[in-house]
C-alpha cells in the first residue's frame, strides 16, 4: 500500500492538564444564531432568491431564533436588497437581531452600515483570517500586519456605527480559521480588538471562535475554548461564540464540548447545511438538550414543517437517517428492536413520568411525528413488529401465542420479494392466512338460543358444508363456542380442544365489528389459531373456530 498518510501531520494538542470541561454538564441553552441565510445559502448550488429567503427567514423566526445572520450585504446586490426588504417591510420584529458579515475593509464596512439603516438592532460581524496557512499561503502577511488589519477593522466599525445612532449595534469579531491559528496569537489579536471596542458587562461584544475547517478531535477544540475563555481580557464583557464546521463529522460533538468549556453562544444551520460537509446542526443541538431535560429555547415541535420549508427553499434533502429529523430515525426493522419498542411503549402508557422507551431517545410526538412508522417490516423483522403494525394500523390485538403464526407467512413474503411490506400488505397476508382460508369446512348459517328451563345453557344450530356435504350441527354448552364444539364432537372425527379465546371490538358505533381469536388443538396435539370477524360476536367466534379447523386440516 502507498504510505499516502505520511504526507499529513498530526494536529497539535493543548497543554491543559487542569481542564474542567469533562466534569461539567449543560443545564441551559446557549444563545442561538442561525447562519442559514448566509453560510448555508452561499453553499447552495443555486442560492436562494429574495422570495425564498423571506420564507426561510420567517421559518427561522417562527422557531424562536432571535439572532439571524442574513448575509453579506456589501458583497451581493441580492443580499443588500434582501436586508432592505426585511427592514422596510417590517419583517424584523423588536426581539430579533439581524446579523451581517463583512470583511475588515472600509468600503465594505461602509456599505454594510448603509444597508442596515433603519434597523432597530443589529450585529455587525467583522472578520479576518489569522491562521498560519492563510497568512503564509493566501495573504503573504506577517502576524503584525494581520493584527493591524483586525484593529483597523474594529475601528472602522466604531466610526460607521456612530453615523447611525438610531440602531443598537452589537459588534462581533472572528479570527477566521481560529483552529488553524496559534492559540497565543489568536488571543493576542482578539485582545487587540477588545482594546478597541472596550466592551462592558452591560454592552457586551461577541468573540467568535470558528472551526472554519474542523482539524482536530472535539476534545482538543474544547481545550482551546477553555484556555481562551480563561485568558481573554474582559471575560465578563465578552460573549464567546462557537462556529464549527463538520469536516471530520464531529461538529455537534465539538460544539457541545466547547459549550462545556465555557462558550456562551452557537452559530449554525438547520440540518447542518453549509460549505463542504456543512456547519454544526443547531436543530440537532437543540434536540440533544431537549432529550436531557433542558429547555432548548427554540421550537422543535413541528419538524415536518421545518423539513418541508427547508427542502423547498434550499433544494437540499434531509437524509433519511439524519438525527431526529430523518424519515427512518423512528423506525425499527430489526425484530429484537421492534419487540423492545413495543414493550417500552406499553410500559410508558402505565408510567409516563419520564420517557423510557428502548431505542427511542425521544418521543416522536414531541417533534410532531406519529407512531405509525416506528416499526416497519422487512426480512429482518420479527413477530412482535408484525403484531404491532396490525394493532396500530387496524386495531387487531393479536394474542401473543398467535404472533409466530402470522410472522411466518409475512417473513416468507419479505424473503420472496426482498422489499419492505406496507401495513395493508401485512393485513392482506393476515386475511389470506386466517380469514380467506381454503378448506373443507364452511359455515352456511348459525343461530343460538338459551335453554328454556336453564338460561345458563346455550343451544346452537348451525348449517355447515363439511367435505362438500351440507350438515346441520346441534349442540349445547355454557356459551356459543362450547355449544358449537359440542356439536362438532357429536359428528365424530371432530375432536378439538379449546386452548384459548380472545375477542375485542374494532371500530365504534354502528360500524363496529367483533374480532375473535380462537386456538384449538386436535387429537394429534397440534394447535392452530383461527380468526373470525363479524358484527355478531357469537358468529365471529364460530368463524374463528372454522378458521382454526381449516388451518389444522391444511
Amino acid at each position: 500500500m502507498k504510505k499516502s498518510y505520511m504526507k499529513y501531520k498530526k494536529y497539535p494538542t493543548m497543554e491543559l492538564h487542569d481542564r474542567t470541561w469533562p466534569s461539567k454538564t449543560m443545564d441551559q441553552a446557549p444563545v442561538w444564531c442561525s447562519v442559514d441565510l448566509r453560510d448555508g445559502n452561499q453553499a447552495l448550488p443555486v442560492p436562494m432568491g429574495i422570495e425564498a429567503k423571506l420564507e426561510f427567514f420567517n421559518l427561522i423566526k417562527s422557531m424562536g431564533y432571535k439572532e439571524i445572520e442574513i448575509g453579506f450585504p456589501s458583497a451581493s446586490d441580492t443580499e443588500y436588497n434582501f436586508l432592505r426588504t426585511l427592514i422596510e417591510e417590517g419583517y424584523i420584529t423588536d426581539d430579533i437581531k439581524v446579523q451581517v458579515l463583512v470583511q475588515a475593509r472600509e468600503h465594505l464596512i461602509a456599505k454594510t452600515f448603509e444597508a442596515l439603516k433603519g434597523a432597530k438592532k443589529a450585529i455587525v460581524h467583522v472578520y479576518n483570517s489569522t491562521s498560519t496557512q492563510q497568512r503564509d499561503v493566501v495573504f503573504g502577511k506577517s502576524q503584525e500586519e494581520i493584527k493591524a488589519m483586525a484593529i483597523q477593522g474594529a475601528k472602522w466599525l466604531q466610526i460607521y456605527a456612530a453615523k447611525y445612532p438610531e440602531t443598537e449595534f452589537t459588534f462581533e469579531y472572528s479570527p477566521e480559521s481560529f483552529t488553524g491559528t496559534e492559540m497565543e496569537y489568536a488571543l493576542e489579536v482578539s485582545n487587540a480588538v477588545i482594546d478597541v471596542w472596550q466592551p462592558t458587562p452591560e454592552h457586551k461584544m461577541i468573540l467568535n471562535l470558528p472551526a472554519t475547517v474542523e482539524m482536530s478531535t472535539p476534545n482538543v477544540y474544547a481545550d482551546q475554548v477553555e484556555w481562551f475563555s480563561r485568558h481573554i481580557n474582559r471575560r465578563d464583557s465578552v460573549l464567546i461564540s462557537l462556529h464549527t464546521h463538520n469536516d471530520r463529522g464531529t461538529g455537534v460533538a465539538a460544539t457541545e464540548l466547547g459549550l462545556l468549556a465555557g462558550a456562551d453562544r452557537v452559530e449554525g444551520t438547520l440540518f447542518g447545511n453549509g460549505e463542504r460537509t456543512g456547519n454544526v446542526d443547531i436543530l440537532t443541538l437543540a434536540l440533544n438538550l431537549f432529550t436531557q431535560g433542558v429547555d432548548p429555547g427554540v421550537k422543535i415541535d413541528e419538524v415536518n414543517k421545518v423539513i418541508e420549508v427547508y427542502e423547498r427553499c434550499t433544494g437540499m434533502s434531509v437524509h433519511q437517517r439524519h438525527p431526529y429529523a430523518g424519515e427512518l430515525v423512528y423506525t425499527a426493522f430489526s425484530g429484537s428492536h421492534q419487540d423492545a419498542i413495543r414493550k417500552g411503549l406499553k410500559a410508558n402508557e402505565k408510567d409516563s413520568t419520564f420517557w423510557n422507551v428502548p431505542y427511542l431517545p425521544i418521543d416522536p410526538a414531541d417533534i410532531g411525528r406519529q407512531y405509525e412508522p416506528i416499526i416497519r417490516i422487512n426480512s429482518q423483522s420479527g413477530k412482535g413488529g408484525v403484531a404491532y403494525i396490525l394493532e396500530e394500523a387496524f386495531g387487531y390485538k393479536l394474542p401473543k401465542g398467535m404472533h409466530p403464526e402470522i410472522s411466518l407467512p409475512v417473513q416468507k413474503m419479505t424473503d420472496q420479494t426482498g422489499k419492505e411490506l406496507t401495513a395493508l400488505e401485512i393485513k392482506n397476508i393476515l386475511f389470506d392466512e386466517f380469514i380467506n382460508v381454503e378448506g373443507t369446512f364452511q359455515l352456511e348459517s348459525f343461530k343460538s338460543t338459551y335453554q328454556e328451563e336453564n338460561d345458563q345453557v346455550v343451544m346452537i344450530e348451525a348449517k355447515v358444508i363439511l367435505d362438500g356435504v351440507e350438515k346441520t350441527l346441534q349442540g349445547q354448552g355454557n356459551g356459543p363456542i362450547s355449544a358449537f364444539i359440542h356439536g362438532l364432537q357429536k359428528e365424530g372425527n371432530m375432536d378439538y380442544e379449546l386452548i384459548s379465546y380472545d375477542e375485542h371490538a374494532i371500530g365504534i358505533g354502528e360500524n363496529a365489528e367483533a374480532i375473535a381469536y380462537i386456538q384449538l388443538k386436535n387429537h394429534k396435539g397440534i394447535s392452530a389459531f383461527g380468526l373470525g370477524i363479524d358484527r355478531n360476536t357469537s358468529k365471529a367466534s364460530i368463524k374463528a373456530i372454522i378458521s382454526s379447523i381449516n388451518r389444522l386440516n391444511r
